[in-house]
């Protein structure tokens, strides 16, 4: 009988690199432009937001890590202390992330790759993305970890020159302070469009949520996830809000020839064409880090769903014998990610954010749920712990949520919809609950 357990092999430090490395620190920059117009020049604010809502979530996440060590993330945590049901709506809903997002991440990079190769279709770049990728992630975890190591660095380098030239440029021009709050706070800041840039940020902040996927491969997961996803909570954030001060500062015009490569023009302006060259190889780099990561994590919730029954276990379910990857899985989430050949990067990026905050709000519930709730954890301390932090975890979900385009959250409720017509053939119109599998092999 095949014995359906991942493969422990990471460590604390390896999976925070994962999680740096699907959050991708040097996307701070390729979205800059973006943001800038949205905040009218307060991109640093919207990170700060963004970082204070997500270190809420990120706490919930950590206890809910904690109390269910397996694979499912959001889905897991819902459906063990809510209902089957709801963590299976759930855990559709976080598909629009982990489905489209190394789709989107994928597109992007390519799209990059033939601005500067224009002689070379787009397409190639897109299956070359998808190729390496996928074998490396099917090879395992240990590869993609030492590959993770080596891209990091090249990206955290490139970011921090960019930051370097950004104050080095600052420091030059007697006009402009190297100290200054309107990037966080002005007289004339309008909340609405903070929190507007605040949803678009949080985009980067998806990586503490992808590594509670992994718990069924990490050593002592009870200690290390929790601790893992804060931490990269906390760094990502650190590195987001300041690196987008400092190019705030040396850029704090809200006018690019491109918004979409607003970083290019930044990047020529404070280092020349050479170091231009430097910063488009550091975002594909980045790219690359962040798909890999996308993928192995997609990956890993549709074995969590399959391993339940939840989805089809024949295939969904199925380790490679060697392996002992989600194969089937990591073929299908490159197989989805041919439609970039077809779509741009705002269709592509225009609804992943939805599923990602309804699944916040639910695991932010889940813990009221699990722990003041069920297991009435009720002192003054628990009051704060289990009660108020998550209560605050998930408003702010909440606002992030409507916070989106409205084409956005009209995307997301369709694709709920679909959901909610799948799960009523899976339970006989909700007559049965969903299939559920014993974890006590997995948590052994």
């Amino acid at each position: 009988m095949e014995t359906k357990q991942l493969e422990r092999t990471l460590t604390l430090g390896s999976v925070v690199l994962f999680g740096l490395a699907y959050m991708t620190p040097i996307i701070v920059l390729g979205t800059f432009g973006i943001l800038a117009q949205m905040t009218a020049g307060m991109v640093p604010a919207s990170y700060l937001a963004a970082l204070v809502a997500m270190l809420f979530t990120a706490y919930s996440y950590g206890r809910m890590a904690a109390a269910f060590p397996v694979a499912g993330s959001a889905y897991t945590y819902t459906r063990k202390s809510l209902h089957a049901k709801l963590g299976f709506l759930v855990g559709w809903a976080v598909l629009l992330d982990y489905l489209f997002l190394p789709m989107a991440i994928w597109l992007i990079g390519a799209a990059y790759l033939a601005s500067a190769f224009p002689h070379v279709p787009m397409w190639v770049w897109v299956l070359a993305f998808i190729g390496v990728t996928s074998l490396i992630n099917i090879i395992g975890l240990r590869m993609a970890n030492t590959v993770n190591y080596l891209m990091m660095l090249l990206q955290f380098l490139v970011l921090l020159a960019f930051v370097a030239l950004c104050i080095h440029y600052v420091a030059g021009d007697a006009s402009k302070p190297l100290w200054d709050l309107s990037p966080f706070y002005r007289g004339d800041m309008k909340l609405p469009m903070v929190m507007a840039g605040a949803a678009v940020a949080c985009y980067s902040f998806l990586g503490f949520d992808a590594v509670s996927t992994l718990t069924e491969e990490t050593r002592d997961p009870r200690h290390t996830i929790p601790r893992a996803i804060m931490w990269i909570t906390i760094i990502g954030g650190i590195i987001f809000v300041a690196a987008s001060y400092f190019v705030q500062l040396a850029h704090p015009s809200t006018r690019f020839q491109n918004v979409d490569d607003a970083a290019f023009e930044i990047a020529r302006n404070i280092g020349g064409d050479l170091f231009a060259s430097l910063f488009l190889i550091g975002l594909i780099i980045g790219q690359f880090a962040s798909g890999l990561s996308a993928q192995a994590s997609a990956s890993r919730l549709l074995f969590a769903m399959g391993r339940d029954k939840v989805l089809p276990g024949g295939f969904f379910g199925k380790l490679h014998p060697r392996f002992r990857t989600p194969v089937n899985n990591i073929l299908l989430c490159g197989a989805v990610a041919l439609l970039a050949l077809k779509l741009d990067v705002t269709t592509s990026t225009s609804f992943i954010n939805f599923g990602a905050f309804l699944a916040f709000s639910f695991v932010n519930l889940s813990v009221i749920a699990h722990y003041y709730v069920r297991q009435r954890r009720r002192t003054p301390r628990d009051f704060f712990l289990f009660l108020l932090f998550p209560l605050i975890g998930m408003l702010a979900d909440l606002w992030l949520l409507i916070s989106l385009d409205s084409r956005a959250i009209m995307l997301g409720l369709a694709w709920l919809a679909v959901g909610v017509a799948y799960l009523a053939r899976l339970t006989g119109f909700f007559r049965r609950e969903p299939p559920e599998l014993d974890f006590a092999e997995a948590e052994a």
